[in-house]
């Protein structure tokens, strides 16, 4: 089978690589070659999609056509020049499209943001361009077009540095006595490992599925996915856990960032972010490793990276250490 991945050399565009040739197929990526090396194996086409002919050297049939971009012209300029020459086309949507995040268990049916049909990098605009990419595509390849909408990507080579915080940080404490601080918040949490997500786009691709599917993992309370994370950290120190009152009154951020605690998100603004229904999804065959797998895979990844690097989101060892004290001060509760 010959499959085309529209960007193949950042995260989950490699990892939709790789699985595609341990299935055994013809593998080409299209994409400007700056994120990273392609995977060994697959034929590599170097080209900016803002440019004209783009696809020229693309521009043959294919079996499956795997798009991951976040810029509505990349992706109307490959329906418009690959559209007609694809069995099944596969576009890496996002649960950020949704107009609201406050529900658990909410389903593709919820409202979507307005389409901002513009190409730009900023965060503010990213689900309304993921909504205008996903409107291109269902009008371009209607009958063809799977739009997977994925919850927060996870395991190794997560660049964002918002998954790999936690079994890190429990496996560094910033503390001398080893205790970690922690949100005390009934939230739920959603993830995908990065190689699931991948393995099972190719597979849908192969069988040709369609239809638009929330893409994630099993929705656990917060406090469940920092215990599996302690875990596999091989934590054993004291947890001293702060309200999200208090962490708003320290100026702690949520989610990324500088001065964040990753995987934590305000309530009840967005109680249903990481607690999406994927039922769609599962009944097109997408299976989730256990999230502790994930976590354990993901440390490794990060110990090889270097623990003290400069983070893009969480505390740094400072302002977690002046944290912790000031929580003490204060009368915040530990446990073992």
């Amino acid at each position: 089978m010959s499959l085309l991945v529209l960007g193949g050399t950042a995260w989950l565009g490699r990892e939709v690589a790789l699985a595609a040739l341990a299935a055994g197929h013809d593998t080409t990526v299209l994409a400007r070659g700056r994120s990273g090396p392609a995977p060994d194996g697959v034929r590599v086409v170097t080209a900016d999609r803002s440019a004209p002919g783009a696809y020229d050297a693309v521009a043959r049939d294919w079996d499956v056509v795997v798009d991951v971009s976040r810029q509505p012209s990349h992706v109307a300029g490959a329906v418009l020049a690959l559209g007609d020459r694809s069995r099944s086309w596969v576009f890496v949507s996002s649960c950020s499209v949704y107009a609201s995040h406050d529900v658990p268990g909410a389903d593709e049916s919820a409202l979507l943001l307005e389409p901002h049909e513009g190409d730009d990098d900023g965060l503010e605009t990213y689900g309304e361009r993921k909504v205008a990419c996903e409107q291109v595509v269902l009008r371009g390849v209607p009958d063809r077009a799977l739009v997977v909408r994925s919850g927060l990507i996870a395991g190794p080579g997560d660049h964002t540095d918002r998954t790999g915080y936690w079994p890190l940080r429990f496996a560094h404490p910033a503390t001398t006595d080893g205790s970690v601080l922690v949100p005390d918040s009934p939230l739920l949490t959603q993830v995908v490992d990065v190689r699931d997500l991948a393995q099972w786009m190719v597979r849908a691709g192969e069988a040709g599925s369609t239809g638009v599917v929330n893409a994630s993992g099993t929705a656990l309370p917060l406090a469940d996915h920092l215990a599996t994370a302690r875990q596999v950290a091989n934590h054993d120190g004291e947890l001293v856990t702060v309200t999200q009152h208090w962490l708003e009154a320290h100026r702690v951020a949520p989610w990324s960032g500088e001065r964040s605690l990753p995987m934590w998100l305000p309530l009840p603004a967005y109680a249903g972010f990481m607690a999406r229904r994927t039922r769609a999804a599962e009944l097109l065959g997408l299976r989730t490793r256990p999230l502790a797998d994930t976590l354990h895979d993901t440390l490794e990844w990060e110990l090889h990276r270097g623990p003290g690097r400069r983070r893009g989101a969480g505390l740094s060892v400072d302002d977690e250490r002046e944290l912790v004290e000031a929580a003490r001060r204060e009368g915040r509760t530990s446990s073992p």
